[in-house]
């Protein structure tokens, strides 16, 4: 301790210098020359010793037991730092306290990082905390991880049971993420490349910092009111302070509360997170959630097809079973007619006209019900469109050309028509572009 007191002694001294040596005087005039000893405040007092402590002690790391935590209506938290020999008070402020997961409580076991410094108005000193990890493995975040899933986990959010099966052909996706970011860019790609017919609404909202957790519950929440059949909840990778956000309560409350299903694609493949449980199916990424929620355009194409040859089977099998039916009943008719007297015959014969009337009524109109629901499952088909006489203009990215300012000039582009599709390239502007 020796040479750390004279540390301590010669940096009190650079504070205050001491005053030079007067130069002698006569005896007679001492006692009116000499100055009286320095009378320091206590202001300056704690300001030197402040000053002292910050310069003569590195930032540190220490470990206690915490107690008597509180946290201000400012956001600041005060606490004792203990072991079985001593306490340190200290402070954690908010801007520090807002990155934390969670908060330390009384009777946890942590180690800070921080600075030690002199409170001036009372004259206590105290641990500034900059940092705040936990003595077991994974620290505060995985400590409130697995916290959280243990309670959602007890309420039943998280049970395979209650998730929903995602609808097969969806109109309208909604989407919660940044907008700008590159997770929505791959989204818009992929379904523009899968299905293009499938409308995209997009709920913009911070996904990472403060705040990040409340403005994604709030989309989530908006997009359950309006006209979507599935939402996908997105956000590109990244650390597990750049991801909390979806490991917040709010989000995993607002995913498990949606009236429709939620597919999470948040971070990359080796990221899970609580919205990952909640949610009715975790996709690996943003666009791997994209892949889960819209079709592949060929698969529609196969499967409209095959649904117009088994309509046209059941058709005419329909029409085969009631002209045997008719074939039958009009046989028994005849042998009936034949064993009555000519009077008998003769009503019976009305009756037989009738009946024979209605029959091919009622396949007359079932025939007809049958071709108008093949016509319109034909009329859902892409290709039927095509084979009007319009054609689709796709770019290198399979990207649909909607507007002019999207024909660059010397685009090349591809002319999808029913059989097939065509190389194009742009040689005008505008009104006078022209392909070839």
């Amino acid at each position: 301790m020796k040479p750390r007191e004279l540390d301590l002694f010669s940096s009190a001294a650079a504070v205050e210098p001491p005053p030079p040596v007067p130069e002698p005087v006569p005896k007679a005039r001492a006692a009116a020359v000499l100055p009286g000893p320095r009378v320091w405040t206590v202001g300056e007092v704690n300001r030197a010793a402040c000053l002292l402590l910050e310069q003569s002690l590195p930032r540190m790391w220490v470990s206690g037991e915490v107690a008597n935590f509180s946290r201000h209506r400012s956001g600041h938290c005060y606490f004792t730092l203990k072991d079985d020999a001593a306490q340190i008070r200290s402070v954690l402020f908010r801007r520090n306290a807002v990155r934390l997961p969670m908060l330390p409580r009384d009777g946890m076991t942590v180690r800070v990082f921080g600075h030690l410094t002199l409170y001036e108005t009372r004259g206590v000193y105290q641990f500034v905390v900059a940092k705040v990890e936990t003595e077991s493995e994974g620290g505060m975040w995985k400590l409130a991880f697995e916290r959280l899933r243990k309670r959602l986990t007890a309420e039943g959010l998280t049970d395979a049971a209650r998730k929903r099966t995602l609808p097969k052909f969806p109109r309208t996706v909604g989407v919660v993420t940044s907008p700008g970011s590159a997770a929505l860019r791959d989204i818009v790609a992929v379904v523009g490349r899968r299905a293009p017919w499938v409308r995209l609404a997009v709920r913009g909202a911070k996904v990472q910092g403060e705040n990040a957790a409340r403005e994604v519950a709030a989309a989530v929440a908006f997009l359950g009111t309006i006209d979507v059949d599935v939402i996908v909840v997105a956000r590109g990778g990244g650390s597990v302070e750049d991801l909390w956000a979806f490991n917040e309560e709010p989000v995993a409350r607002a995913v498990a509360a949606s009236l429709v299903p939620v597919v999470s694609g948040v971070g990359h493949e080796t990221d899970v997170t609580i919205c990952d449980l909640v949610a009715d199916l975790r996709a690996a990424t943003p666009s791997a959630a994209a892949e889960a929620v819209v079709p592949e355009r060929k698969d529609v194409e196969q499967l409209l097809d095959g649904y117009a040859r088994r309509l046209g089977k059941a058709l005419a099998l329909r029409i085969r079973f009631q002209r045997s039916r008719l074939e039958r009943g009009e046989d028994a008719i005849w042998r009936r007619v034949r064993r009555l007297g000519p009077a008998r015959r003769a009503r019976l014969e009305g009756g037989r006209a009738a009946i024979v009337g209605a029959v091919r009524r009622r396949i007359r109109r079932d025939t007809e019900r049958l071709a108008g629901a093949s016509a319109a499952m034909e009329a859902l088909s892409p290709l039927s469109t095509l084979a009007r006489g319009y054609a689709l203009p796709l770019d290198g990215n399979g990207r649909l050309l909607r507007a002019t300012t999207d024909f660059t000039p010397e685009l090349a582009f591809r002319l999808r028509v029913v059989d097939g599709s065509v190389p194009c390239t742009v040689t005008g502007a505008h009104d006078d572009e022209v392909a070839q």
